[in-house]
């Protein structure tokens, strides 16, 4: 392979566990004196009777990361054959010692 080819990384993100919805969604807190009791909690999160349901598509906590993601166009510097390195330039997916998947840019 040339080293004037770009290329395509993929691989997982790092995993940040569960999320409550000031994390996640970035919303705001609650009052934290006179009496509040919703701190960091997200408050209502449909109407009364009318649907009487929540909408598919609501912002609410859950699992942050371990995503699978693709940075596209990335410049390959260097190859080591001795090594089995390739050094990239650019932000790759993950944490150090993930799996990678690298594939050349069409």
């Amino acid at each position: 392979m040339r080293l004037d080819k770009k290329i395509n990384v993929s691989g997982l993100t790092i995993g940040k566990g569960y999320g409550g919805n000031i994390k996640k969604n970035g919303f705001t807190r609650g009052g934290m004196s006179h009496g509040s009791k919703h701190h960091r909690l997200q408050g209502s999160i449909g109407s009364g009777t009318t649907p009487g349901r929540v909408f598919p598509g609501k912002k609410m906590s859950g699992h942050l990361g371990m995503e699978r993601r693709t940075v596209q166009g990335l410049e390959i510097i260097d190859i080591d054959t001795k090594e089995n390195l390739i050094v990239i330039k650019g932000c790759i997916p993950g944490k150090s010692g993930n799996l990678l998947t690298v594939t050349v840019k069409n």
